[in-house]
């Protein structure tokens, strides 16, 4: 007869977000901790990274809808980040929360019409708890805009396409965003390899 395995401990959640919120915290200050020269190198690319893709997404949006074109640069600009892996992530939650907000506030215009204040506040309270059921507690602000844009925002015609529209521009944003981050970061991934050999 064999002993059975000794219960395994339960994880430390309080301590693992504590480490979480440390690590963040050193990487804040190492960035700020960095030389003018790297600062400002970080930052033209950033700023290349931001105006290349809001361009982008603004050019193909006003090709499909110019009247509300701005959407997708807004959802370019709102989801580039220094690193492509975070330019991912925030255009899943960006993808998610527009998703989610525009279900919600659809919700909210058969509960209570346009501009009701009230089917407003219970899309909101929806989508936030939506999202953060879903493991992306990010995406509800998101969600939360989205929400407020389709039931207060006045609109001519379907309210459905107010939604269908916003998820359609905030996916080209998204797709522009990443295909230009995803060139950018190759891009700067040389230029630092070349200006790390010449400092050594």
């Amino acid at each position: 007869m064999t002993e059975p395995d000794a219960p395994r401990p339960k994880p430390r959640r309080p301590l693992e977000i504590l480490r979480v919120r440390r690590a963040e915290q050193l990487l804040d200050r190492l960035f700020k901790g960095l030389p003018l020269g790297s600062r400002l190198r970080m930052g033209t690319f950033m700023a290349f990274k931001a105006v290349a893709a809001s361009l982008c997404a603004y050019g193909v949006g006003y090709l499909v809808h110019p009247d509300e074109a701005f959407w997708a640069a807004i959802s370019a600009v709102a989801i580039t980040q220094l690193h492509y892996g975070d330019t991912r992530g925030a255009g899943r939650d960006r993808v998610l929360g527009t998703v989610f907000g525009g279900a919600a506030g659809l919700l909210g215009l058969w509960v209570g019409g346009s501009g009701d204040v009230l089917s407003f506040a219970l899309a909101l309270s929806l989508v936030t708890i939506a999202c953060w059921s879903a493991n992306a507690g990010a995406a509800a602000k998101i969600g939360g805009i989205t929400t407020a844009i389709v039931v207060l925002v006045p609109a001519v015609g379907p309210r459905w396409e107010v939604a269908a529209w916003r998820l359609g521009e905030v996916l080209c944003g998204t797709a522009c965003a990443l295909l230009v981050g995803w060139l950018v970061s190759r891009l700067e991934h040389r230029i630092e390899a070349r200006v790390e050999g010449e400092q050594a």
